[in-house]
């Protein structure tokens, strides 16, 4: 029996795609489960037009993701933090603090979309990866000096 998944399921496929199973898993876990709709003339049309829908509306948000892209490395965030002679920091900078520093250029970034594995705790210029819609990753250029 072929159906059009409705949401994502384990070990058999993603939402919009159209996969065949067995009547009986369909008709009593897939479809009442609201996990799939039957694969009829009328719902693989809905599903083509839907489809075409979200290519478009994907298509704006990686142009948008791409413009900010642009916006986030032109810039160059730097941080002047107390570090002791060996280059170390007495602290360290974190992905809020580099939040705060995109917000004063006017770009608004969730911190949580600033991959920083563990916060920058030394001296020296960074690259720091910022996850954007639509799969686009910035790299902001962190710089940390000592403070006077």
């Amino acid at each position: 029996m072929n159906i059009i998944l409705t949401e994502n399921v384990e070990k058999l496929g993603t939402i919009g795609q159209m996969v065949n199973v067995k009547p009986g898993y369909a008709r009593n876990f897939l479809i009442p489960g609201g996990m799939a709709v039957e694969a009829n003339p009328r719902n693989v049309k809905e599903l083509e037009h839907r489809k075409r829908q979200l290519e478009r509306k994907l298509q704006k948000l990686t142009q948008g993701a791409e413009l900010l892209k642009k916006q986030i490395e032109a810039l160059t965030c730097s941080f002047a933090h107390r570090a002791g002679e060996d280059g170390k920091l007495f602290g360290s900078v974190t992905s809020m603090e580099i939040g705060a520093k995109l917000v004063e250029a006017g770009i608004e970034v969730d911190r949580k979309k600033i991959v920083l594995d563990e916060p920058i705790k030394a001296l020296g210029d960074y690259q720091v990866p910022v996850k954007l819609p639509a799969g686009v990753v910035a790299s902001i250029k962190v710089i940390v000096t000592a403070a006077e």
